[in-house]
């Protein structure tokens, strides 16, 4: 893989980097010659759960994974989505390497943190055609410079990530979920907040206005507490008792697993073909905010710091929705729309002049030639 980029940044051949493609639909498309995929790059290469740690090659199956550490009572706990549903359905899984180059995370991640959280360590092979190693294998990491979080996110536009270690625990016996009818999303937030501030552990909180899509009916709003099982039921009875809303109910534990793996996935979206979809990140109490200006069909999670929105890919649209979000001192991405509308505008928010400064800084020291994924996330770098 260095020998290939090697040769790539000695003719200035930009290098369209993937796992598995599953992400393509995701920010600017990439205008590459190359395609450098770490589709057959795949394996655990070292699993040891009593020190919740597990590493893969980068192009290992996410299926394959999960499966590994579900036979020994382990999970991931960045809950990452599988965003095909929105992306485009693909007949490959995607991949471990993928899911840490786009940092992506479920709905635990409002409890527990991102994915970018618990990579412990990462092999790389940068635009230089260098192999780095930075983190390790052990928890208490303190070793040079932190590239784990560097690399975590950065869609292989700094280097082509080759392996991760990640950190694991594990998981629930029971998941029992409180279901609320309300159907104003700033109440909801203010119920929601008032569960994440509780002592009982929450580890999921979303309102869908159309709860008809996860199988449940009208607009609700989600409480989610993983744990041993008699834990869960006193935990849930007792949040339900403070709470004191009326209507609420408790799901048992395997439609709870289905409700929060449709959140987790942005399947209550509703998204017609030709429409974009946005993922917003602001502090929850802006989250209903969002939804009343843009006014597009939307759903919140992480207690309201989260919005998804879907509606026409068009310049106007795109602009309600970057100043509803620059009102709340949030952050947006575009994560799906035809491959015009994304070559025409901002897929994420401008950096400001420092900031800019720096991104072009690391990009240099790590790709000089900028022949990694250019104009994924800006256009000209």
């Amino acid at each position: 893989m260095a020998a290939l980029v090697a040769e790539a940044a000695a003719s200035r051949e930009p290098i369209h980097v993937q796992g598995n493609g599953t992400k393509s639909g995701m920010l600017r498309p990439v205008q590459a010659s190359r395609v450098v995929s770490t589709t057959h790059h795949t394996g655990i290469t070292l699993y040891a759960p009593k020190e919740l740690i597990i590493s893969a090659k980068a192009g290992t199956p996410l299926p394959e994974i999960e499966h590994a550490l579900t036979e020994r009572g382990q999970h991931l706990i960045g809950e990452p989505p599988d965003l095909s549903g929105i992306l485009g359905p693909i007949d490959r899984p995607q991949t471990i390497g993928g899911i840490v180059a786009t940092n992506l995370s479920g709905p635990r991640r409002v409890a527990w943190g991102a994915t970018r959280d618990h990579v412990m360590g990462i092999r790389a092979v940068t635009g230089r055609a260098e192999v780095i190693h930075s983190g390790g294998r052990v928890l208490k990491n303190v070793t040079g410079l932190d590239l784990c979080k560097l690399f975590t996110g950065s869609h292989g536009t700094l280097g082509i990530i080759t392996e991760v270690t990640l950190k694991v625990l594990p998981a629930p016996e029971a998941t029992g979920t409180i279901v609320l009818p309300v159907a104003d999303p700033a109440t909801a937030v203010a119920l929601l907040s008032a569960a994440l501030g509780s002592p009982y552990g929450v580890s999921g909180a979303a309102w869908l206005p159309a709860a008809e899509r996860v199988g449940l009916q009208g607009a609700v709003a989600l409480i989610r507490i993983e744990d041993f099982r008699a834990s869960v039921t006193y935990r849930t009875e007792k949040l339900r008792g403070e709470l004191n809303h009326p209507g609420a109910e408790t799901l048992d534990d395997a439609t709870s697993r289905a409700v929060w793996r449709a959140i987790r996935d942005a399947r209550p979206l509703h998204v017609t073909p030709g429409e974009a979809v946005w993922r917003v990140s602001v502090r929850p109490s802006a989250g209903a905010a969002v939804l009343a200006a843009t006014g597009l069909d939307g759903f919140l999670d992480w207690g309201g710091g989260l919005v998804w929105l879907t509606g026409p890919a068009d310049a106007v649209v795109q602009a309600k929705v970057e100043n509803a979000v620059r009102q709340s001192g949030g952050t947006w991405t575009l994560m799906r729309a035809p491959d015009g509308f994304r070559n025409a505008v901002r897929v994420i928010p401008g950096e400001a002049a420092p900031l800019a400064t720096i991104t072009r800084r690391l990009k240099a020291a790590l790709d000089p030639a900028g022949i990694l994924n250019p104009g994924r996330l800006y256009a000209g770098l």
